[in-house]
């Protein structure tokens, strides 16, 4: 029997959760110090217990998966413990494309796959001395917010980098990404494509809730002066949003472009979950920073299904349990080819 296994932590409730409703055996490589959380939860039949997610690459861990004809599910975790070479060069099956996550790391190179897929996007600062109005600076790859910040000038740039360093947030040789930065409702838009059935489906919206630039909002603007510390935008959790029903149009047509766009730059383009970031204006009028090439955290508001959903399935579907029967599925017809890597 196929197996479904995933990283403790991110979403990992949430994906072998939907496998267990789906009929699949579950195995969770799970850090020890969380082994006590995670034996709460009676859908994880195996815990493979390592001391650290890096151990995944080890041969003890990837036979133990072999074993169990395990595909492994991707999230944000598997992009910050490991490098892109250390991802790719797993032997197990990946669910989805593992060759775009690079993709997702690399902030060049998920530019250019945006523009590829003409999506409107804030401009890019190409030095801190060309900072001439409010940006946002980002780390490369999937650091859940932790060491972004913004600036207003060059000089705010490095005084607040600075700061960084010393706390040893992020390094001195980093390099780090400035972009305009969109004011506008956040929306994170999630998608899942599937190969299979050439379908995309629109699963649902999140916001998320950063540390503790959000709580600067309930400061006096002259009391936020006084306080020296960078805010960070570290990612605390997330809440459900609907939509205009008179926006969804556009959604579709974006997830789309961004599909035909992956099929042309990374094959076998962009299979199962993903997610377009991005705020809309006071037009109603989107602007996307961001892309996941995973399933993304937000996904864990909707575990018994999204409002969008439940317009496409007479049953609770959450993102997990649509990953398994997509694999399922696969199985059945012979193509588990066309959605791991």
């Amino acid at each position: 029997m196929t197996a479904i296994a995933t990283l403790g932590s991110h979403c990992a409730l949430q994906v072998l959760k939907g496998a267990k409703d789906e009929g699949l055996r579950t195995l969770l490589v799970c850090e020890k110090k969380r082994e006590k959380l995670y034996k709460r939860f009676p859908f994880i039949d195996e815990l493979v217990l390592v001391d650290s997610f890096v151990e995944v690459l080890d041969p003890r861990c990837q036979r133990t998966l072999e074993e169990n004809d395990a595909v492994i599910i991707p999230h944000g975790t598997l992009i910050a413990q490991m490098s892109s070479e250390q991802i790719e060069s797993i032997k197990n099956p990946i669910f989805g494309n593992k060759w775009i996550l690079r993709w997702e790391s690399d902030r060049e190179k998920k530019e250019e796959l945006m523009r590829e897929a003409s999506l409107p996007m804030p401009q890019k600062v190409s030095s801190p001395s060309e900072i001439d109005k409010l940006v946002i600076v980002k780390r490369q790859g999937a650091a859940g917010g932790k060491g972004y910040f913004m600036a207003a000038s060059e000089e705010d740039y490095h005084k607040k980098r600075n700061d960084l360093i010393s706390q040893g947030i992020i390094s001195a040789d980093e390099p780090l990404y400035i972009q305009a930065y969109a004011a506008g409702v956040l929306a994170y838009l999630q998608y899942f494509y599937s190969p299979i059935k050439e379908e995309l489906e629109f699963f649902g919206v999140d916001q998320r809730h950063e540390s503790d630039i959000e709580g600067l909002a309930r400061i006096p603007s002259e009391q936020q002066m006084k306080n020296n510390k960078v805010p960070s935008f570290n990612v605390i959790g997330n809440s459900p949003l609907v939509l205009r029903e008179s926006l969804l149009d556009e959604v579709y047509t974006m997830g789309e472009k961004f599909v035909e766009a992956a099929k042309r730059r990374v094959a076998p383009g962009m299979n199962g979950p993903f997610c377009i970031e991005g705020v809309y204006d006071e037009n109603a009028k989107f602007t996307s920073f961001e892309f996941s090439a995973r399933i993304v955290a937000g996904t864990n508001i909707y575990m018994d299904g999204s409002p969008y959903y439940s317009l496409l399935y007479n049953e609770q579907m959450s993102m997990g349990k649509r990953i398994a029967r997509e694999i399922k599925n696969a199985k059945d017809l012979n193509h588990l080819d066309k959605i791991t890597t």
